[in-house]
């Protein structure tokens, strides 16, 4: 059961639905904008309220799974608790629908964050929200309020093993926006609002890069 519960959460963290949404309306968002299949793309290339429908529906891929394990009997098993969130994420950033090519696991994260310690959650989306409305730069938004869930689950007096859980986040979400800080250090990040020029395409990583 548990096997099936892990598969469970990593498909439904792997339903790229940024990408769908962009079908939808005829264009590839691999092809458009930064070339990312996230929120802040859709909302480049598309508009603003198809960007809140992705980012709910991203968030929601991580905390269904997490929130009905916690409903279940074993779901006091922390190590499968947190086995689930991490496959959910994983799922995202790795989608199997787009040749393992997904997004950089932000919103997806912040669900299964959500479910599984929700005070940390909303602190860390309002960190993450309280940055982009000062720097106007989402993937700055994320690398601050995550480098902070850490102390903050710390400081909240979770459970050993949650604190190894963030941990375990914030080094996915780091390893996900390597291009991105590169361009934060050359000065060249998109702000919000703006336009990319260039699509970049990082195969190494096996994500599109903003």
């Amino acid at each position: 059961m548990s096997i099936v519960f892990c598969v469970f959460a990593f498909l439904s963290g792997s339903i790229p639905w940024g990408y769908i949404i962009g079908r939808a309306k005829g264009i590839d968002l691999r092809k458009a904008g930064s070339g990312n299949i996230g929120a802040t793309n859709v909302m480049r290339v598309i508009g603003k309220k198809e960007a809140l429908v992705t980012l709910l529906l991203d968030m929601l891929k991580g905390f269904v799974p997490v929130f009905i394990m916690r409903l279940l009997p074993y779901g006091e098993n922390l190590i499968l608790f947190t086995t689930v969130g991490i496959l959910a994420i994983i799922g995202h950033c790795f989608t199997p629908f787009l040749k393992f090519k997904g997004g950089k696991g932000v919103a997806t994260s912040l669900g299964v964050i959500l479910a599984s310690m929700p005070l940390a959650g909303m602190i860390t989306i309002l960190l993450w929200i309280i940055t982009v409305k000062i720097s106007r730069i989402s993937s700055l938004g994320a690398l601050v309020s995550f480098s902070l869930l850490p102390l903050t689950v710390y400081f909240l007096s979770y459970q050993e093993e949650f604190l190894i859980f963030s941990f375990l986040i914030t080094v996915l979400i780091y390893s996900r926006h390597i291009s991105n800080i590169k361009r934060l250090f050359s000065g060249k990040e998109p702000k919000i609002g703006e336009k990319n020029k260039i699509i970049e395409e990082s195969d190494e990583k096996g994500s599109y890069t903003s």
